[in-house]
């Protein structure tokens, strides 16, 4: 199974998140729960020149769309504040908030851990 989506303009690849069930990654410090049912989401690239555009609101709502679609009860995601100095791969708080995603504790001192049921 792929562990991602791409997004493309004008035929060519832009954009990425990597999404898949939550057993396909190491252990992200998320909650315990059945594996096969839970997804996550755990990386994002957009280019330098892109980002500001939304593209990253698109590829969380593709996310949400491919785990939901492939039988996710839960999709649960590890972003940051704003101002973190790292781990700004993962997303950032507001933008899951905005999609409806829940805080349901902490993995490290930076991670959110967020979920959003998806039954």
């Amino acid at each position: 199974m792929p562990v991602g989506i791409l997004a493309y303009f004008e035929g060519e690849p832009i954009a990425w998140c990597s999404v898949a069930p939550r057993g396909t990654f190491r252990p992200l410090g998320g909650l315990e729960g059945p594996e096969h049912t839970v997804w996550s989401v755990v990386c994002f690239f957009v280019p330098r020149r892109l980002r500001r555009r939304g593209l990253m609101g698109r590829l969380l709502g593709a996310a949400i769309e491919t785990a939901s679609r492939h039988g996710a009860a839960v999709l649960e995601a590890y972003p940051v504040d704003p101002d973190s100095p790292s781990y700004r791969f993962m997303g950032f708080v507001p933008l899951f908030r905005a999609a409806g995603f829940k805080t349901v504790g902490r993995a490290g001192s930076r991670r959110h851990v967020m979920r959003l049921d998806l039954e």
